[in-house]
């Protein structure tokens, strides 16, 4: 019997949904403290649906996108959790941080400048350049 979309994941399923291994998972656990997958006795995770998002996020932008883990946690930590996650399903339509506002969905375009940028504006320009840059030098580096 299959699990609802809403259930919880074991690592191994987490691992398959996401598309990386468990060891991976685990290390990611390291480096992100937004990774946070409830232990239950015997220190076993599950992995709730917005976690599998996140760590799709995670998986898309060091491994498709060209970011450095610390490339991803300043991502986090200019962002917010909810820009992250989009990265991993842009039609999730959640928002894990209580000051986010919706998540917008992340574009291979560059974004426009506009003539009044808000801060958030430019910070999501400032992301997308820098994941363009990192894409050019995996081109040049390769």
């Amino acid at each position: 019997m299959a699990k609802g979309p809403d259930a919880f994941r074991t690592i191994s399923e987490a691992a398959e949904a996401v598309g990386a291994p468990q060891h991976v998972l685990r290390f990611w656990e390291t480096k992100f403290p937004f990774v946070a997958p409830v232990k239950r006795a015997g220190g076993r995770r599950f992995y709730r649906p917005q976690d599998i998002v996140v760590l799709k996020a995670i998986r898309r932008l060091l491994h498709e996108e060209g970011l450095t883990i610390k490339g991803v946690q300043r991502l986090h930590k200019d962002q917010g959790l909810a820009r992250l996650a989009a990265y991993g399903d842009a039609g999730a339509g959640f928002s894990m941080d209580a000051e986010a506002g919706p998540a917008p969905v992340p574009s291979s375009e560059p974004a426009a400048p506009t003539s009044g940028g808000s801060e958030r504006e430019l910070r999501a320009i400032l992301a997308d350049l820098e994941g363009a840059r990192a894409r050019l030098d995996a081109v040049l580096a390769g």
